[in-house]
């Protein structure tokens, strides 16, 4: 089995928390060396939304490619002045499995990601991304929650 090189990857979305985050990240990047990776999901639930509405296939993966570039340049110039990203990652579907499935697939990654701060009943009844991310993590995640 080959060792996978050890790398941040942030969760990013363009919110407030998700840019803290980033910071957050890019400190770690800086202090242990390793590449910062952004990571963002197009959530399956808009995309469905979408192909209900009668939008075409091409214009929802426009769509979808819209919605990373955003959150892309937001982490980006939240980091202005500190680490340059090496890769962002976009994926599509269900934003707390397929961070899990994206850990589960690189080994080695650290995954940094923001809390909304949702009430507690919400997170009781609906759970979050952040918490359903640390129950099920192969591998360490820091939440960033201010």
């Amino acid at each position: 089995m080959s060792k996978k090189t050890p790398s941040i990857v942030v969760a990013c979305d363009g919110s407030e928390h998700s840019l803290n985050a980033a910071k957050m990240a890019a400190e770690l990047s800086e202090a242990t060396g390793h590449p910062l990776k952004l990571l963002t999901v197009f959530p399956g639930s808009r995309a469905e939304k979408l192909v209900i509405s009668g939008v075409w296939p091409s214009d929802i993966e426009q769509e979808q490619k819209d919605f990373g570039n955003k959150a892309f340049d937001a982490a980006k110039e939240a980091l202005s002045g500190t680490v340059e990203p090496t890769e962002q990652i976009l994926l599509r579907g269900d934003p707390a499995h397929e961070i899990i499935e994206y850990l589960e697939e690189h080994p080695g990654t650290h995954m940094v990601l923001g809390r909304r701060g949702h009430s507690m009943v919400r997170s009781l009844t609906l759970g979050s991304i952040s918490e359903k991310v640390m129950r099920h993590a192969t591998g360490p995640v820091t939440v960033v929650s201010k």
